[in-house]
C-alpha cells in the first residue's frame, strides 16, 4: 500500500516552481481573535532576489486600504507532474507604486509575469492598482512525496 508524506523543497526546487509568477492567496493579520483578511491574487516571482510582487486592485469599496500595512502570509500550491507542491511566504508589503523606475524594487517587477484575471464588475480602467513586493522574513516549500508502506 502507498502513502503520501510530506517533505520539504529545495530551494531551487522551490524556484522552479514558483517561476516568474502565478496565482495564490494573501492573508493580511486582523489579530489573536479575528480570522485574517485574505483574497486571491496573482503573483510575480523575482528568482535573482527572491521577492515576490502584487499588483492590488483598490476599490472604492475595498478593505484592502486598512489592512495593507498588517503582517501577510502568502500561499500558492498546486498539482503538478511529480504530485502537489506549495509555498509559503511570510513578511510585510512594500508600496512600490511611486518607486522610481531605476530603483532596484521597479527593475525587480519589471521582470516577473504577474497574470491578469478579470475578475471586476467594473472596467478594468476604473479599477485603481497598487504594485507591492515582498522581501519574505520566511520562505518554505514542501512537495508530496510517495511511500510504500
Amino acid at each position: 500500500m502507498q502513502g503520501i508524506r510530506w517533505v520539504q523543497m529545495s530551494d531551487d526546487e522551490r524556484t522552479e516552481f514558483l517561476g516568474r509568477g502565478g496565482t495564490g492567496v494573501i492573508s493580511f493579520a486582523e489579530g489573536v481573535d479575528t480570522a485574517p483578511f485574505t483574497v486571491p491574487v496573482s503573483y510575480g516571482y523575482d528568482t535573482e532576489s527572491g521577492w515576490f510582487y502584487f499588483r492590488l486592485s483598490f476599490q472604492p469599496d475595498s478593505t484592502k486600504e486598512d489592512v495593507v500595512d498588517r503582517p501577510v502570509s502568502f500561499v500558492t500550491h498546486r498539482r503538478t507532474d511529480d504530485g502537489w507542491r506549495s509555498v509559503v511566504a511570510t513578511g510585510a508589503l512594500e508600496d512600490v507604486s511611486e518607486d522610481d523606475h531605476a530603483s532596484t524594487a521597479v527593475q525587480g517587477l519589471w521582470a516577473v509575469e504577474i497574470p491578469e484575471v478579470d475578475i471586476f464588475e467594473r472596467p478594468r480602467d476604473d479599477v485603481e492598482f497598487r504594485e507591492f513586493r515582498l522581501d519574505p522574513d520566511s520562505l518554505s516549500g514542501r512537495k508530496e512525496v510517495q511511500t510504500e508502506g
